[in-house]
């Protein structure tokens, strides 16, 4: 392994447990411990735990913290109320996105911002570049492990670790308490699969024996840990964006279909170029599509329209576990973009047909 490479607080643990370790995003993450489809299935159907303490997150508190955030994020933070979370993105000056990230409210002067591991560096430079206000600002990253319990039965298989009545946290929403025995537990209403569930922040001193409770608790409901590669197929199925792959320093909010966290109703970086471009309309976007023949659409193949012509690109695709057809996300020519219309994936040497289709692209029945 590469000597640069980050190990999050439990690696050891997952190589006991038989997960596939891979670097990703410069840490040493586990990608799978079955199969990508048989730990999919258990997030959907059942209850799965993803270790993501690999993801960065940043303290912004005092008297200031509203003003900065106001000013680096496209969402509009001061509609927060205490215990909320608000999914949002960090514009740059050219119309592109530094980051997708997750903005918590505790109090008016309390805020976390939790940012993709791979742009830890970058938007923390980012946001100090930008913080003239005087905003206080700490990266805890480095001290924070991160649970993601995710299914229909997250619920019931760890409702009996907290006395907080997991049935009463909202999406998006959050509150601190205990949880496995441990004080001062963030216990979040969010998550990367559509399939309902928790993600829960402690220190790493804790984070063995949360995880542990965790699956203790959880063993009558076929509790299974869950790698990345079933992560990403999950986030597929829902159509959300995967910063490198749908979004990135070039693709605007507007263009990728974030145009309900880009609020025009202040002022933030870039936001009167945005605004333009909002009502000017632009000349890709970011669609979900399904393949109506086998094929597996990947990265940067080939859109088509019906008479051959190139359209667009493929930015992220995989074969659908739980639909069992091709699916993908690409950007298309804005005339290409809406749901109903026929497109082809050039995968290889052959135009396979596929449809534009409403996000998620997953319905649950």
């Amino acid at each position: 392994m590469e000597e640069n490479i980050k190990k999050i607080q439990l690696n050891d643990l997952h190589v006991v447990l038989g997960g596939k370790m891979v670097p990703f995003a410069g840490y040493n993450m586990p990608v799978r411990y079955t199969s990508d489809i048989e730990e999919h299935k258990t997030v959907r159907e059942g209850v799965g735990v993803f270790d993501v303490s690999h993801m960065g997150e940043f303290m912004v508190t005092g008297p200031k913290a509203l003003d900065l955030i106001q000013k680096v994020t496209s969402n509009d933070a001061s509609k927060l109320i205490n215990g909320q979370a608000q999914y949002s993105c960090f514009p740059n000056e050219q119309g592109g996105i530094v980051d997708d990230l997750i903005v918590y409210k505790f109090e008016d002067e309390k805020y976390m911002l939790v940012v993709n591991a791979s742009n830890i560096e970058k938007d923390w430079a980012w946001i100090n570049k930008h913080n003239i206000e005087g905003a206080t600002l700490e990266n805890i990253s480095e001290k924070i492990s991160l649970f993601a319990i995710q299914g229909p039965k997250a619920i019931e298989a760890v409702q009996s670790l907290t006395p907080v009545n997991l049935s009463e946290v909202k999406f998006y929403h959050f509150t601190v308490g205990e949880f496995a025995g441990v004080q001062d537990v963030i216990i979040s209403g969010t998550g990367y699969t559509g399939a309902g569930g928790f993600e829960i922040y402690v220190e790493n001193q804790d984070a063995e024996k949360v995880w542990k409770a965790i699956f203790e608790a959880g063993k009558d409901f076929d509790i299974k840990p869950i790698g990345l590669g079933a992560r990403d197929t999950l986030r597929m199925e829902m159509g959300y964006c995967l910063y490198g792959n749908d979004i990135n320093d070039e693709t605007s909010p507007i263009e990728a279909g974030l145009g309900w966290i880009t609020k025009f109703t202040k002022d933030f970086i870039n936001s009167d170029k945005l605004k333009k471009q909002k009502e000017a309309g632009v000349d890709k976007k970011l669609v979900g599509f399904v393949l109506h023949e086998r094929g597996i659409p990947r990265a940067h193949y080939p859109i088509l329209n019906m008479d051959g012509e190139t359209i667009g690109e493929v930015t992220s695709g995989t074969q659908s576990p739980s639909m069992s057809v091709g699916i993908g996300l690409g950007y298309v020519q804005t005339a290409y973009a809406s749901v109903g219309t026929d497109i082809y994936i050039q995968i290889r040497n052959k135009n396979i047909p596929a449809k534009v289709e409403k996000l998620p692209l997953y319905k649950k029945h």
